[in-house]
């Protein structure tokens, strides 16, 4: 697909390629999604689990061709993924590439540098609101640092503004399962697919539902904390702080924890700042003493 846009240049995504006859068996074995789900002009939100359950890596998949696949993941974890994809090829008719010298990943936002030729354009599966993302040739863009970091900037913002959470800003691979992170509500997992690598685990926790630990948004004066920042409910931890743009962030809350910190009227905090905590607009889940995100 081509097609002329305007796209902000997202410089901390990178594309790792799976390619071959045996692409969607392998990826299907593999993933938390339904990798017959994504199509040419349908990207699908999927994860990578070890086999106890937790992540290991997630990532937003493309198919713009036959046996053809992009993996949109975070850039500093391209070369660990691809070498984790290929230790688990063995026999499977697949080659797994970091191509992520060779392609661009954008975003549809307004104001954004004029960048053509892109090769897939796509929404994004996890909001309706998020902009669309697109991956373009790498030899089509003229890099400029200063814009490019606007443009990144902007992006989180909007991500934040919506309590989407993402992998390496929000959560730390290996240390966290799907529905902690609302694979279950953002489209990131299929519980009807066949087996993959840590599915029992998803499964099991789905149908007890037993995810104590869920997304939430946050507020507080800026600046606001760094990332891993504990959350504290007066003497107890209530969870941990994620990214943030102004007075805006993500957290991952202990919600059983966070109504007992309500209830007694404590406020959280994380260091010396204190937080209201905010409601995504797609939780199917209750956040104490919360104010709607919009």
């Amino acid at each position: 697909m081509t097609e002329e846009m305007s796209v902000a240049l997202l410089a901390d995504r990178g594309i790792v390629e799976v390619e071959g006859s045996d692409a969607a068996d392998f990826l299907q074995s593999l993933l938390t999604n339904d990798i017959d789900q994504a199509a040419p002009d349908r990207a699908i939100f999927a994860g990578l689990l070890t086999p106890q359950g937790k992540i290991v890596f997630d990532f937003l998949v493309y198919a713009p061709g036959p046996n053809l696949f992009w993996l949109d993941c975070p850039a500093e974890f391209t070369a660990d993924i691809t070498k984790r994809l290929n230790l688990y090829k063995l026999r499977a008719k697949v080659a797994v590439t970091d191509r992520s010298s060779e392609m661009i990943v954008g975003a549809a936002l307004p104001g954004s540098a004029a960048a053509s030729k892109a090769r897939a354009v796509l929404a994004d599966p996890r909001h309706p609101r998020l902009p669309r993302r697109a991956v373009i040739a790498a030899a089509d863009i003229t890099r400029d640092t200063e814009t490019e970091a606007g443009a990144l900037a902007a992006y989180h913002a909007t991500r934040i503004a919506l309590c989407v959470p993402e992998g390496g800003r929000d959560y730390l691979y290996g240390e966290v399962f799907p529905h902690e992170v609302c694979y279950d509500l953002l489209g990131g997992a299929d519980f009807d697919k066949g087996c993959y690598v840590g599915q029992e685990v998803v499964s099991r926790m789905h149908h007890r539902g037993i995810a104590k630990t869920r997304i939430a948004g946050v507020r507080g004066s800026p600046p606001l904390p760094a990332m891993g920042t504990e959350i504290t409910g007066g003497e107890y931890p209530v969870g941990q702080f994620g990214s943030s743009a102004g007075e805006l962030g993500i957290a991952l809350i202990r919600l059983d924890r966070a109504e007992e910190s309500a209830t007694h009227g404590i406020p959280l905090r994380a260091g010396d700042t204190i937080l209201t905590l905010r409601r995504p607009d797609w939780a199917n889940y209750e956040v104490p003493a919360s104010e709607a995100a919009t």
